[in-house]
């Protein structure tokens, strides 16, 4: 497959296009700057449309990051524009190709469901409030693929939960202060925490793109999601560590601001990757333990 993506240079871009050479993909990177691949530039609304005539796949996973920065309305608007007008642009420049490509796997998030306590939450259920910051983005994220899904191309949402690996994102983020001894439950430790493996994520994705009867909705969560209280245990029991001292919450709060720890620490979504499992996907790593002695 010729497998165009954008996001190529980040945790998860990375590692999928690592995995499609391996199979003997050829992978397409769509870049703002110069170099090999297909340039574009949603800000700007620019895009080597031509580029993407005759590619089997596309798969859009770039967006302004979530956890990077300080939640302040610029950096809010940045986050939401990043992510509606770099998918508007993309599914309407593939909507409009005599050659447009097989299936559009488009990134997604499980702030979709917002903050739901131990509610299992599948494809099927429905959006979080609108007034939740995370869900209105998720929402108008996923609309914003409306013109490849008119046009006829198989189109896949796919909602990420907290990807782990050792590399980068949130795990790797704790490792130090856990092996420090530092780490401990955050709030109540009940706040659910959908996490899956890098490893699944990758497969997740290569799997919407073989896979034909994968379109809509899917979840990319492991099958046993955890609270924050069981995942703080098990992470200090594989590296031999206490965690017997909550966090505070206090000192992220001047750091990230009250919203972003809210939102991102202290909310929480039990969610079940239910369509991947009816597609016949198979985890490598369908457990907390098993998955973090394998990273760590």
């Amino acid at each position: 497959m010729d497998v165009a993506i954008t996001g190529c240079s980040g945790l998860v871009g990375s590692a999928l296009a690592d995995a499609l050479h391996q199979r003997g993909d050829r992978v397409v990177p769509v870049m703002r700057g110069t170099g090999l691949g297909l340039r574009w530039d949603p800000a700007a609304g620019v895009i080597d449309a031509a580029g993407f005539d005759g590619l089997d796949a596309v798969v859009h996973l770039a967006g302004e990051g979530i956890g990077d920065k300080k939640w302040t309305p610029e950096q809010k608007q940045r986050i939401l524009d990043s992510r509606v007008r770099g998918t508007e642009l993309l599914a309407s420049t593939l909507a409009g190709l005599d050659r447009a490509p097989g299936v559009f796997v488009s990134a997604s998030a499980i702030g979709w469901y917002g903050n739901r306590g131990d509610e299992e939450l599948t494809e099927q259920s429905p959006p979080g409030p609108a007034a939740d910051f995370l869900v209105d983005v998720c929402c108008k994220w996923e609309a914003a693929t409306a013109p490849a899904q008119v046009a006829g191309i198989r189109t896949v949402h796919l909602r990420t939960g907290i990807v782990l690996s050792a590399k980068g994102g949130a795990l790797a983020r704790m490792i130090v202060p856990f092996k420090l001894g530092l780490g401990g439950r955050i709030g109540s430790g009940l706040q659910y925490m959908s996490w899956i493996a890098i490893d699944d994520e990758v497969g997740a994705i290569l799997h919407a793109l073989d896979e034909a009867s994968v379109t809509g909705a899917v979840n990319a969560t492991a099958p046993n999601p955890s609270t924050n209280t069981v995942f703080t245990k098990t992470l200090g029991h594989v590296l031999h560590r206490p965690t017997k001292l909550p966090t505070p919450l206090a000192p992220l709060k001047v750091m990230f601001g009250k919203e972003m720890v809210q939102h991102l620490l202290v909310n929480g979504q039990r969610v079940l990757p239910e369509r991947l499992g009816a597609t016949g996907f198979e985890f490598r790593y369908p457990d907390l333990d098993s998955a973090l002695h394998a990273l760590l």
